[in-house]
């Protein structure tokens, strides 16, 4: 059963509301990388050891480049984590936001058609390309 076009746009405004309630968002994703250090005699080089870390990283895309970034404390990285948590509910919401837009705009009624302005009305034919000889 198809929504009433004042429903979606009570649908819409909650959304916005929504958008307009999230707190500081950013995209990435956090990974954990292990390492081995120059020490040849560190237990990171013996075999079946897994090396140092874990060292978790904020990965994410700027300017078609991918930039990863390390946590200085445990602090920062939870609070990169709510901020990727934020911007996941950003991008449900926005999705949701389109998709309602769209529904909006296809039962949304055409305006009434009213008398079209002279410019209209005298269009000229298209440029053909061709030239005619004589």
């Amino acid at each position: 059963m198809p929504e009433s076009l004042s429903a979606l746009e009570g649908e819409r405004e909650s959304l916005l509301h929504q958008l307009s309630q999230l707190r500081d968002f950013r995209p990435g994703s956090i990974t954990a990388t292990r390492g081995r250090c120059g020490n040849p005699r560190c237990h990171c080089h013996r075999p079946g050891e897994a090396g140092h870390g874990p060292t978790l990283r904020l990965t994410y895309k700027t300017g078609g480049k991918t930039v990863t970034e390390s946590f200085s404390t445990p602090a920062a990285q939870r609070k990169a984590e709510s901020e990727i948590a934020e911007f996941r509910k950003y991008q449900q919401l926005s999705r949701a936001f389109v998709e309602v837009n769209e529904k909006i705009c296809r039962q949304r009624p055409l305006p009434e058609e009213r008398e079209a302005p002279e410019q209209e009305k005298k269009r000229r034919k298209p440029f053909s390309g061709k030239w005619r000889r004589k």
